[in-house]
């Protein structure tokens, strides 16, 4: 099985305690990976400002709440942040005023907000990881891209790595910059294979199948492929071509697609990404 990133330094159950500033869906699978794997409950405070979210989180996992951000970095060497962008300023104010930053981790799950936002806020002496995680890590099979800045010990960045591999895999990264590949590829990615699902299920049903049978073949169909993908040696064209096979129906279909266009299609579609990212960032 090719390892598309080494196993983490540090295991989940040896982290310190940790602090969540929001505590929406991103944060809850996070939650629920950590505890899955027996980090313990105990060690993890939410900061979130609704008291039926933090009801519904204590009940659920077991965590410690509060309805203040400083009051929970206070308690806690590692923060993550998730939060809505649109209040992260004001959190990051809050935390700075409380004077909680010194030999703390913040790690961000907060989409577009570059580190110099939070090194602006927190101060530049901040060790702050930026991470860019997809969809998929609700169901704890998502894909994490990870940035540290240059105040992120070794230690710490394993500490960073551990935590989002509890739902799924982590990739460091040496430059900011390919966040925004990392955001264009497998950020939005979960939405081409929706769409590509979507369309195989009605071709399913134009061409005479019920709409559960072409839903149920359609979805495992996928399911398969990717977890063949990821167990195999083989890289991807090298499985495709093993399905091809010479005047075949896979040759046809393969062909047609071709033809239309579908690679440079795809790579036109993760560069609009791309460059929707950076105004947005900029914006």
């Amino acid at each position: 099985m090719n390892e598309l990133v080494p196993d983490p330094v540090t295991d989940v159950v040896d982290l310190p305690s940790i602090a969540f500033i929001g505590g929406g869906n991103m944060a809850s699978a996070i939650i629920g990976g950590l505890v899955a794997q027996d980090f313990a409950a105990a060690d993890i405070i939410v900061a979130n400002p609704g008291v039926g979210r933090r009801l519904h989180l204590a009940e659920k996992f077991g965590v410690r709440t509060t309805d203040s951000a400083a009051d929970a970095v206070a308690s806690a060497p590692v923060v993550v942040l998730a939060v809505k962008p649109d209040v992260l300023g004001s959190v990051l104010a809050d935390i700075a005023a409380a004077g909680r930053i010194k030999g703390r981790l913040f790690i961000s799950i907060v989409a577009g907000k570059p580190v110099k936002v939070m090194e602006k806020a927190l101060g530049d002496e901040a060790a702050i990881v930026r991470t860019m995680p997809n969809m998929p890590v609700l169901v704890g099979s998502g894909a994490t891209g990870l940035y540290a800045n240059r105040n992120v010990s070794e230690d710490q960045l394993n500490t960073a790595i551990a935590l989002m591999s509890a739902v799924g895999i982590c990739v460091p990264l040496d430059d900011e910059a390919h966040l925004d590949t990392v955001t264009a590829l497998s950020g939005t990615g979960p939405a081409y294979f929706f769409l590509l699902m979507e369309e195989m299920i009605k071709a399913g049903k134009q061409l005479g199948l019920d709409h559960d049978t072409a839903r149920a073949l359609t979805l495992q169909t996928a399911l398969g492929a990717a977890e063949l993908a990821v167990s195999s040696d083989e890289n991807p064209a090298s499985l495709r071509a093993r399905v091809t096979s010479p005047n075949g129906t896979t040759e046809q279909a393969i062909g047609s697609l071709v033809s239309s266009g579908f690679g440079p299609l795809i790579e036109q579609a993760i560069r609009k990404a791309k460059r929707r990212v950076a105004e947005l960032a900029g914006s």
